[in-house]
């Protein structure tokens, strides 16, 4: 009985995988031309590339990166808390309460930080 109820996912990853395989067949079939080096070879905008792709990035960029991630979280929490409003009572809106103030709390501190700042 519990293969019956996995079945039409296993066919469904089964027909995925083959359709997959089956297209990168034939663009390696049908694809024309050969891999010179010029066609391999590093590509940046138009320029030769000038410097080293793992160069160390300002520890600010990363702030700001995740205080981005954090404020998006934020957002994808309090839309549904704000859907279901009226019936998550007073807990839920102190709950709420106290979810924004950490936030506000970690901001606050970035900002005094200066991490913000972009001199």
């Amino acid at each position: 009985m519990l293969v019956q109820n996995y079945l039409p996912a296993l066919i469904f990853l089964c027909v995925a995988a083959g359709i997959g395989l089956l297209l990168l067949i034939i663009g390696f079939m049908v694809g024309r031309g050969s891999k010179d080096a010029e066609k391999l070879s590093t590509y940046e905008c138009g320029f030769e590339p000038f410097e080293d792709a793992r160069m160390k990035f300002d520890v600010r960029y990363y702030l700001v990166a995740i205080l981005f991630i954090v404020f998006d979280l934020e957002i994808a929490f309090l839309f549904p808390w704000a859907i279901s409003l009226d019936s998550v009572g007073l807990f839920g809106v102190l709950a709420m309460g106290v979810f924004l103030a950490v936030l506000v709390v970690g901001f606050i501190y970035e900002w005094k930080k200066g991490a913000l700042e972009w001199d």
